[in-house]
This record gives C-alpha cells, structure tokens and sequence, in this order.
C-alpha cells in the first residue's frame, strides 16, 4: 500500500527544473535529475553528478502557496545547524533564494542512502527488531529535545512561550484559508483547543512531522542516518512534537499510517504509556497527566486534519506535488473526528 511513496519517478511536468542552470549554480555538471515519489508539499529530487556522486533537492512547488507554507529557507538553516552538533540530518550543501535559478528557492543536500520504513507496524521484522527500531525512533526525537537551540545558533529560529496558543490560531487559519467542505469537529477543536491550552513547558528545536517514514535507517542496524522533512520546524514545545509522534496509537491502520487497534505487544512494538515512560526517562521529564497529554493529541490530530485539508486545496489548485495528494486529502474529516473524541476524554474526566 505504500508502494506509490516509493522510489523515484520522472520529473513530472509542471516539476521540471532547468538542469542546465541548476549545475552552473551548484558548480559541477549534472548528469540525471529523478523526482521522488513521497512528498505531498515541497517537491523532491535527486541528483546524479557526472561523477556519481548523488544529492537532494528540495524546493518550492510553483503557484499560488499559503502564507508561511513551504518554507525550504527554514528547513536549511535548522538542517545546517544540527548537522554542525552530529544530530543525524542530510549534509547541507546550498541554498538558493533566488527564483530566477530554477523557478522557486531551494536547497542542496547529500543523498542518504538507508531504509525509509513506511509500514508503521514493520512487517516482515522480528519483535527484537520492531523494538529497537520503535527505541531508536523514542532516543532520536529525546535528543534533538535536549539541544541547545542557543548553543546551536537557533535563538532566532521561532519565539519562546506560547508555542500552542499560536499553532492552534496559525493552523486554524490555515484550515479556513483551505476549507473545501464543513467538518463539524474542525469547528469544535477550533473553538475549544485555544481556550483549553495546558501550562506550557520547555522551548525547544521541535521537527513538527517527526514520524518513521520521515527517517532513513542504516540499511541493516536499527540506527537513523538522516531524519528528513524539516518544513514544519520551529522553536517550540517539545511535549507537542512528541505526541504529534505518538498519534500513531491512536489512529487504525490504513488510515495515515496508524497502528492503533494492533496486536502491538506480539508484534514487539512498545505500548503508548511504555513509549512515553521511556521518553520522560530520556528527557528527565516527569509523568504527564493525563488530560495535559489528551489535549496535546487532540491538538495533533487537528493540527494534521489541517495539513491534510492543506493538501485537499492544493489538489483543487493543481499544485499538489504528489499525484497521491487527494487520498490523503480525503482523511481530513477523520482526523478532525478522532481529535474531538480526545477532548471529549477530558471532559468526561472533568465531570
């Protein structure tokens, strides 16, 4: 089912770049330029120099764009900055901001060459193996928390405080900037999440789509080479990037990338409550209440229903990068409604 991410595909024609220009920029003659398959905003590539060498580029989908949406610039310098401390991202190469290169900014990085695992549940793995996969994803996301943004240049990367307050207004108005058709439970999380919002914690570098097709594994040990996708980072909470991680629980399999309803514990996948213990044990965090932790997935849930009627519109508009962009478009009512079932946990426990 996951075989339409996969891999590369000829550059698609509303996609293609100026090969010759793109290797006068860059310095070194290019001799294939392959589009890849998974993406739904910022379209991707790889490049085969002359020499065999292989990189990526990431750029700006042409048209109409969201205010603040695709922003490559950001995935650059947050991209540069932990590559600098040893945190597993791509080598940045360069970044362009003029569109007269190629069209639209981008930027250039290595070519990670590992696993992307796709299937959540990771058939075909022993439980030993499903295991250390699932910690390897729980000691990655923990480190990138314990960072310095500081230390690492990234003071100016986002505001401190009010990480909540102002996703919930941000992707609120991103949803009704892209609303196609009425989702009732939109509208409640809409005017519920900003009134609700639990004491916020530390501020950190946060990725903001951590999850495990956003990561390459060593092509035979359960370690991550590269963690990709940085367009939604910022500074931020970091009790929100990890439960936006943890949705997998609660979403069935098949429905964007779920495990939740799996026989996880024969299958050696760690239970929510374990992953989160080990998180709190990594971070020197303590326990999370219960209904702090419910608000922040109900939070996820709307923030992702919101991406994903994002992609809904971009689909209506033709600048979807993925010719898979409507499916996943489609799931935004779901997500909408499993997000107002977290709410509706809190205000049982309340009554």
């Amino acid at each position: 089912m996951f075989e339409q991410f996969i891999g590369t595909k000829p550059v698609e024609e509303r996609h293609r770049i100026d090969a010759a220009a793109l290797a006068k920029f860059l310095g070194f003659p290019i001799a294939l330029v392959e589009q890849f398959k998974g993406g739904q905003s910022n379209p991707t590539y790889r490049l085969t120099a002359k020499d065999g060498r292989k990189f990526v580029l990431r750029r700006k989908p042409p048209g109409k764009l969201l205010p603040s949406a695709h922003a490559v610039e950001r995935e650059y310098r947050v991209i540069e900055a932990l590559h600098k401390v040893g945190f597993p991202v791509a080598r940045p190469h360069a970044l362009c901001e003029d569109d007269a290169v190629i069209g639209t900014a981008f930027y250039v990085m290595d070519f990670v060459d590992g696993r992307v695992l796709w299937d959540q549940s990771l058939p075909g793995m022993t439980r030993e193996g499903r295991a250390a996969i699932w910690d390897e994803l729980n000691r990655v996301i923990a480190s990138l928390h314990l960072i310095d943004y500081r230390a690492v240049g990234l003071e100016t990367f986002g505001k401190p405080g009010d990480y909540v307050a102002r996703q919930v207004s941000r992707w609120s108005k991103q949803y009704q900037a892209s609303e196609t058709q009425k989702i009732e439970a939109m509208d409640q999380l809409i005017a519920w999440l900003p009134l609700n919002i639990p004491a916020a914690g530390a501020t950190t570098v946060v990725h903001g789509d951590y999850r495990l097709d956003n990561a390459i594994f060593h092509p035979s040990e359960p370690r991550i080479l590269a963690v990709l996708d940085w367009e939604l980072s910022t500074l931020g909470d970091p009790l929100a990037d990890f439960s936006y991680h943890c949705m997998s629980w609660h979403i069935p399999p098949g429905q964007f990338r779920g495990i939740g309803g799996l026989d996880i514990a024969s299958l050696g996948i760690p239970s929510e409550a374990e992953y989160v213990k080990r998180y709190c044990e990594r971070t020197g965090r303590g326990a999370i209440d219960p209904s702090t932790w419910n608000y922040y997935m109900a939070y996820n849930l709307f923030r992702m229903a919101a991406i994903l009627q994002g992609i809904a519109k971009r689909v209506l508009d033709g600048t979807a990068a993925s010719t898979h962009a409507a499916e996943a478009g489609s799931r935004a009512p779901m997500l909408a409604a499993l997000g107002w079932q977290q709410v509706e946990k809190i205000l049982r426990r309340a009554a």
